[in-house]
C-alpha cells in the first residue's frame, strides 16, 4: 500500500502514514470513506486502559509496551505517539520534531563558550572550566498554544508629580500677588485645587506557543522565556535522527502540562506589565490554553565545573542557542 499524500510505502494494515502522518483507508468499511484525520468532538479514540501492558501503535500497528510512570510514548518503529489521559491511552494527533543543525559537539560547545565568556569580567571563565559530561538527547516538549490578556492598575507618577508641582506653583504666584514685593512673604498652599487621581488602568495581551518539558526529571531545565524555531518543525520521523541518539519518552501528561503552561504564561504577563509600568497592582489575567502538540527537540547538555562550582548548560541543537543554565 502507498500513502495517497506522499507516496511512501506502507504496510497493508497501516492506519497512518509513518512518514507524513496522513490517515490511510485501512480499516474503513467496504466502499465507505476513510475515517477523518481529525477526532470526534470527544477527542481521539481510547486505545487501551491505563493499566494495559501492551498497545498497538495507531500508525503502524507495532506493539507498544508502556513502562510504569511514562505517560508519553513514541513507537520504536514509526515514531507514532500515544499519551495517557483520564480515559486511558490515546493517540497524539500532532507529533513533530526539530532537525539537528548543530550536530558536532565541538560546535555546540562553541555556543557554550560564547555564552559563558560574554562580558569583560567573564572572558576567561570557559578556559578555566572543566567539561565533565557532554550528552545529546531528543527531549519531548508539550507545545501549548496560549492566549493571554492581563489587566492591571498602575500609578501615573508623572501625572501625580506634575499636578502637585502645578498646584504649588499656582500657590506661589498667588502668595506673591498677595504679599507683593514690599511685604516679602509668600503663601504656598501644600495642596489646593482639584485632586488628580494618578491611578490608571492598562491591558496587555500575548500569544504564545509555550514549551513545557514533558520529562519530570528535567523540569529544572524548563525554559522560562524561550521560543523554539517552530517554523522549521516537521512531522516526527525517527529515521532522520542520528543513530545512537537517545529519544526520551515523557512522564508529564498533557493536562498537567496545560496547568504548567498557564502558570508560566501568567508570570510572563506579570513581568511584561512591570516592565511597561514599574508600579503595577491588581493584576488579573485571563488565559486560554488550546490543544497541545508533542515536539521532540535536540538538546545538548553540558556539565561543567568552574572553581569548585558545577553547572549544567542546555543548548538548543536546532537553533544553536543556550536555553538556560542550572
Amino acid at each position: 500500500m502507498f500513502c495517497t499524500k506522499c507516496g511512501a510505502t506502507l504496510p497493508d494494515d497501516a492506519v497512518f502514514c509513518s512518514k507524513c502522518g496522513t490517515r490511510t483507508g485501512a480499516g474503513a468499511g467496504a466502499g465507505g470513506p476513510a475515517p477523518s484525520a481529525a477526532p470526534a468532538a470527544g477527542g481521539a479514540p481510547t486505545l487501551g486502559a491505563a493499566g494495559v501492558q501492551e498497545l498497538k501503535c495507531p500508525s503502524c500497528g507495532a506493539p507498544i509496551h508502556p513502562t510504569f510512570g511514562e505517560t508519553v510514548i513514541s513507537c520504536d518503529y514509526c515514531g507514532g505517539s500515544v499519551t495517557l489521559g483520564g480515559q486511558g491511552w490515546k493517540e497524539i494527533n500532532k507529533h513533530t520534531m526539530l532537525s539537528l543543525k548543530v550536530s558536532d559537539p565541538q560546535a555546540a560547545l562553541k555556543v557554550v563558550h560564547g555564552w559563558i565568556d560574554e562580558g569583560f569580567f567573564h572572558r576567561h571563565d570557559f578556559e578555566e572550566s572543566k567539561i565533565l559530561e557532554t550528552k545529546l538527547t531528543y527531549v519531548p516538549f508539550w507545545i501549548m498554544p496560549v492566549s493571554a490578556s492581563t489587566t492591571f492598575t498602575y500609578q501615573a507618577v508623572a501625572t501625580s508629580v506634575g499636578a502637585t508641582a502645578g498646584t504649588i506653583a499656582a500657590g506661589a504666584l498667588l502668595g506673591n500677588a498677595l504679599g507683593g514685593r514690599r511685604g516679602g512673604f509668600t503663601v504656598v498652599p501644600i495642596m489646593a485645587g482639584p485632586v488628580v487621581n494618578p491611578n490608571r488602568s492598562d491591558t496587555i495581551t500575548g500569544q504564545y506557543e509555550y514549551p513545557v518539558i514533558a520529562v519530570k526529571a528535567m523540569t529544572t531545565y524548563q525554559p522560562r522565556d524561550y521560543a523554539f524555531g517552530l517554523g522549521e518543525r516537521t512531522f516526527f520521523d525517527k529515521k532522520t535522527i542520528p543513530g545512537g541518539t537517545t529519544i526520551l519518552n515523557g512522564d508529564l501528561s498533557e493536562d498537567a502540562a496545560k496547568g504548567s503552561a498557564r502558570a508560566y504564561v501568567q508570570q510572563l504577563q506579570a513581568d511584561a506589565a512591570h516592565k511597561k509600568h514599574s508600579t503595577c497592582s491588581n493584576l488579573k489575567s485571563e488565559i486560554n490554553v488550546g490543544d497541545a502538540e508533542l515536539l521532540h527537540a535536540p538538546i545538548w547538555e553540558f556539565k561543567l565545573e568552574h572553581k569548585g562550582q558545577r553547572q549544567t548548560i542546555i543548548v538548543d541543537g536546532n537553533g544553536g542557542r543556550v536555553i538556560r543554565t542550572v
